[in-house]
């Protein structure tokens, strides 16, 4: 791994973290590249430190997760692709594995990792307060809904155009024919 390669933003630290059976994940292919290792020598101290990795910090992804996460990432499905189902590592599971391994690179990305999975946490705890304040926004407007509606057909009563027939401006003559009538001329 060179040295451009080893510097790493948070931000794209975050991209490589995933939801899995409601926690935040990360694969231990991108765990290992994070940390400067191959996938086999941190699954391996990993196997050789068992009690370090109980399974809040760490799992292996069952076939059908696996499969939809293939399926998500447009990942390759032909040669070269895993043989065993991967493991994926909360922030706990990341910070031990950087212990373990021990390596430079491995205590220097740990920090990373630790803050892109801070920063997702904080920006879920906005998010709940974003749909918190939705929520309750929505119960006060449903209360109004029909004061609304009948304003609005209030509204629309005074805008309609009037009905009623308007009275005619001028003299008008409620009798009857005159009796006596004026017809046509006669050519005698």
């Amino acid at each position: 791994m060179s040295d451009r390669d080893a510097i790493v933003s948070s931000d794209r630290v975050e991209s490589l973290i995933l939801f899995i059976r409601d926690r935040r994940v990360i694969l231990d292919s991108d765990l290992a590249r994070l940390y400067g290792v191959s996938t086999a020598r941190l699954n391996e101290q990993v196997k050789r430190n068992p009690d370090r990795f109980p399974s809040d910090f760490m799992f292996s992804l069952s076939r059908e997760e696996f499969a939809a996460l293939i399926s998500q990432n447009a990942t390759s499905k032909g040669r070269g692709g895993r043989r065993k189902l991967p493991n994926v590592f909360t922030e706990h599971g990341a910070v031990m594995a950087a212990n373990v391994l021990n390596s430079p690179q491995a205590v220097q990305m740990s920090v990373f990792v630790v803050r892109a999975f801070v920063r997702l946490r904080e920006m879920m705890l906005t998010n709940r307060d974003v749909v918190a304040k939705l929520a309750e926004l929505e119960r006060r407007v449903t209360g109004h809904d029909e004061a609304i509606r009948s304003l609005v057909q209030t509204i629309r009563q005074l805008m309609a155009p009037q009905t009623k027939p308007r009275r005619s401006i001028g003299f008008r003559v409620e009798e009857g024919r005159p009796a006596y009538g004026f017809g046509r001329r006669r050519n005698a």
